[in-house]
């Protein structure tokens, strides 16, 4: 697969210093080591490496990359470690996708409380699922589920909900059987909205008499206890969007979805189709469209294009992969071993992921066969940060 023509990096090289500039002090700190970390990934900057074939001499160079869980080229590596280590936790039972979304005026509040209401948004979607999955009205029992936090729509706007990926059933009360649900089904959605509405605004409601909510522009005035408890009235009675898919089609479809989900950011730079002096246009999906080509192409100034890709970035130290119930850190091991006892089997769940192999087209894979003659190549210089390679070959990405 070949280098995108155009990158996020590219965008934020030739107009993140006039952004920086233009917004000075509206930007935090985690927005400007994003900013930081995507110029530099792969650059002399941050040092790297030089590869030459053992069998014909031909040379390239590798540049190190930022790893920032932001940067669009750092994420195929890391989702691939992260899916390694989940492989051992699935189950050969059906797994289901449950999405809880925030109603607009809930997400204004999100964004000037990241850390505080993105958290309870995990906390109240699992508490959620676990309570209404413990019923014996539905299921009976203590379930295990991955959640993963989403902060965009397909255009870059401020879009948070939680994307929940839950096995089929769970332990029953005395942890003695395996409970399954029914085939195709998992719980009620209108159980599971009604529910999730109340935990969350019950919860939002802890935080504001805790002081933990800060407001700022037109949003201000929701520091007053009394206007704040007004303006969450009328979302008690609106429709909070739960939204539950059929099924996954075995764990190794599971592993295929996770894949492209676990470690995604706000836009991919295979989306990208142009950039100039004052814009960037890229694709993206209009979900309003139900039937037919959904695919369109948007064009925004270049400075909203940096704003709406730094909307997204998370506080420093916050988890957007988060495990509940019989797959909470601590008992995951445990629960596994038992349950897969439990229902009768000794077999290691299929792990293949149900895609082709290919590997990410920026990661720098130092076991690539070389591009000329299909020999080993072998590391034969290394630099540091800064410093120039002492060869003069070409970036591996510019090999050909």
């Amino acid at each position: 697969m070949a280098r995108p023509r155009l990158e996020v990096a590219d965008i934020f090289r030739a107009h993140g210093a006039a952004y920086r500039r233009d917004n000075a002090g509206h930007l935090n700190l985690p927005q400007l080591k994003v900013m930081s970390a995507i110029e530099n990934c792969r650059t002399a900057a941050l040092g790297g490496h030089v590869a030459a074939c053992t069998k014909c001499g031909h040379e390239h160079v590798a540049y190190n990359s930022c790893r920032n869980r932001h940067c669009p080229k750092c994420q195929g590596v890391a989702a691939r470690d992260w899916m390694a280590a989940r492989m051992e936790d699935l189950l050969p039972v059906e797994y289901f996708h449950v999405v809880f979304t925030l109603p607009t005026p809930i997400a204004d509040i999100a964004y000037q409380n990241k850390s505080a209401v993105y958290g309870l948004l995990f906390k109240a979607s699992a508490q959620t699922l676990l309570t209404i999955a413990a019923d014996p009205k539905h299921l009976g029992a203590r379930i295990g589920m991955t959640s993963v936090l989403h902060t965009w729509g397909s255009a870059m706007t401020h879009h948070p909900h939680v994307h929940v990926i839950v096995a089929g059933g769970g332990l029953s009360p005395d942890g003695t059987r395996w409970a399954a649900c029914r085939p195709g089904f998992f719980l009620p959605v209108k159980v599971l909205s009604r529910l999730f509405r109340r935990l969350f605004l019950e919860g939002l409601l802890m935080l504001h008499q805790a002081g933990k909510l800060a407001f700022f522009g037109n949003l201000s005035e929701l520091a007053d206890p009394d206007t704040f408890a007004a303006h969450l009235v009328p979302l008690r009675k609106a429709n909070w969007v739960v939204y539950a898919k059929p099924p996954f089609g075995g764990p190794a479809a599971v592993l295929a979805y996770l894949s492209r989900y676990t470690h995604r950011v706000a836009i991919s730079n295979h989306r990208l189709v142009s950039a100039d002096a004052g814009t960037v246009a890229f694709r993206w999906k209009d979900y309003r469209i139900k039937r037919g080509d959904r695919m369109k192409l948007m064009r925004l100034p270049v400075a909203e294009f940096i704003r709406r890709f730094l909307i997204h970035v998370l506080p420093s130290g916050f988890h957007r992969i988060r495990h509940s119930g019989f797959l909470a850190n601590g008992i995951r091991r445990d629960r596994i071993e038992k349950i897969r006892r439990l229902i009768d089997t000794g077999r290691e769940p299929d792990q293949t992921t149900g895609e082709d192999g290919r590997t990410d087209p920026d990661e720098h894979d130092l076991c690539r066969a070389c591009p000329r003659c299909g020999g080993v190549m072998r590391i034969v210089e290394t630099f540091a940060r800064g410093q120039p390679p002492k060869s003069r070959a070409p970036p591996w990405e510019d090999a050909a």
